[in-house]
């Protein structure tokens, strides 16, 4: 019984940063979008639109730690492929936002408040990731690593948002914001690319050791 504590404990620090994560997201979501709206910012709204891809990636992961199954390969692959799209789905609609700021040479009004939220949830969104890293390392929860990782392109998200509109602000460098999106659309597509490789061996391991 004792054995199995620690675990216990470490899924369940799992699950509160989980749901932390969803907390924050939910309410970055509106405040984003709305912040979006006021400053006529594109990059702003796109950021406030891919959090609902964030919220969907930890509820997956919130799906697999109370999951019975959640030490079978099986559920664990399926977990690491449903959080592999979510990160496709962040890369596009990212990608959609840069491209479309680009091609409107999209300026966008200051907005000290938006700057000042992007640093706090930079610093929020990374400091989530970090502990949900080291929790999903310690646990061996590969969808839990997965979605931290995600937490983490988040906060890059938020100083690259947080730059660009520093930049229009003090230079009238419009087009740093959708540059730096792009960037984090890379590293997004990379992660989805990772997690579906991840996801086909842990299958090809659970039909060997199946067969």
């Amino acid at each position: 019984m004792h054995e199995d504590h620690p675990r216990d404990a470490l899924e369940q620090r799992g699950l509160r940063l989980e749901y932390a994560t969803i907390a924050w997201n939910a309410v970055e979501m509106v405040i984003a979008i709305g912040l979006g709206i006021g400053a006529q910012s594109l990059a702003l709204v796109a950021f406030g639109l891919d959090t609902m891809v964030e919220l969907f990636a930890s509820g997956v992961v919130v799906w697999h730690l109370r999951h019975l199954g959640r030490g079978s390969g099986r559920i664990t692959a399926k977990a690491l492929r449903l959080v592999a799209w979510a990160f496709f789905v962040l890369a596009v609609v990212v990608t959609i936002g840069a491209v479309s700021a680009l091609a409107t040479s999209s300026t966008p009004d200051e907005s000290p408040l938006g700057i000042a939220y992007l640093a706090v949830t930079a610093v929020v969104m990374l400091s989530l990731g970090s502990l949900k890293q080291r929790t999903g390392d310690r646990l061996g929860s590969e969808p839990l690593g997965a979605e931290a990782r995600m937490s983490i392109i988040d906060a890059a998200l938020a100083v690259g948002v947080l730059l660009g509109l520093a930049a229009n602000a003090m230079f009238g460098w419009w087009w740093a914001d959708p540059i730096a999106a792009l960037l984090v659309a890379v590293a997004a597509l990379r992660e989805g690319f990772e997690n579906l490789e991840e996801a086909a061996e842990l299958s090809e391991s659970t039909k060997s050791t199946d067969g």
